[in-house]
């Protein structure tokens, strides 16, 4: 039982992390149709940022977060304008294509700064661990617990409660018609890509005092967001965080008692599983369509 607890404990913390990376592809999917094979790139450069700032330059935890978060939204944004807005005739496939070189680039760019070495930050704060029935959880796991639930909550009502949000939703269904109704459609475009890297910073952030980071760990976590994302139902914020728990959970109880190679495979057979038996995902609608 106290082995089953701890395993629990370590699934549902990465768990939380792998639902902040699954619903910086989820904003970007409502409101534009796109799916960003960058964005794990952005919790790439959200870890290495926050721990250059915070442990480097010795600036406060707050003021770091936000300069992580700000910076990597401008990486977002830069993105969007060069990379992205620059095709003129736009297909789901062409742009994918695109996120999957600028993928490739930002991952260059970040060994030429931060070298190939692994860096790694302290903890958000010095508190004792606590004992729960003989398993011990970590006050960072409090952190990041905490951390997700405050921005799925912002992010639901955001999408449903703000006119913002439901013109990025409308932008997404028809570009066009939202365009003709007034709503400033590249805005909301540029808006989508800037929160989506916005919460891959966050994802980078909370993975920082917990793990290694290096300029190559995107791409890992990056798949395990886009399979958490699928897995409850791409399009759904609630999905993604539901998705992101259970990958965490069964890969920490896969880990714990079968094999640590099953680490990262465990992610892509629940991804072929869930395609096989509903492509919509759990929460996900079943009109979803997948490129």
């Amino acid at each position: 039982m106290q082995e089953f607890l701890q395993y629990l404990f370590s699934g549902v913390t990465n768990g939380a992390i792998y639902a902040v990376i699954a619903l910086g592809f989820t904003m970007l999917y409502k409101s534009t149709g796109l799916i960003n094979f960058a964005q794990g790139e952005f919790v790439m450069l959200g870890a290495l940022s926050m721990i250059t700032l915070w442990s480097g330059f010795e600036l406060s935890l707050p003021l770091a977060f936000l300069l992580t978060i700000a910076g990597v939204s401008v990486v977002g944004i830069i993105l969007e304008r060069l990379a992205i807005r620059s095709v003129r005739k736009p297909h789901p496939i062409v742009l994918i294509i695109i996120t999957i070189g600028a993928s490739i680039l930002l991952r260059g760019v970040a060994m030429l700064g931060w070298g190939k070495d692994a860096h790694s930050s302290p903890a958000f704060s010095r508190n004792e661990p606590f004992e729960v029935a003989g398993a011990t959880l970590l006050p960072q796991s409090l952190w990041i617990l905490g951390i997700v639930l405050v921005i799925v909550t912002a992010l639901h009502f955001f999408t449903r409660g703000t006119l913002t949000g439901k013109a990025m939703q409308a932008c997404a269904i028809n570009k066009r018609a939202a365009w003709l109704l007034g709503i400033p459609s590249e805005t909301m475009v540029l808006l989508a890509f800037a929160m989506s890297a916005g919460m891959g910073a966050v994802g980078g952030i909370l993975i920082a005092p917990i793990s290694m980071s290096s300029y190559d760990m995107g791409m890992t976590l990056g798949l395990k967001g886009f399979c958490a994302a699928m897995l409850g139902g791409l399009g759904s914020s609630w999905g993604a965080v539901l998705g992101g728990l259970l990958l965490g959970i069964l890969e920490a109880l896969g880990v714990g008692f079968f094999s640590s190679s099953l680490k990262d495979g465990i992610a892509f057979l629940l991804l072929l599983l869930i395609l096989y038996v509903r492509p919509a995902g759990i929460l996900g609608a079943r009109a979803v369509h997948r490129f």
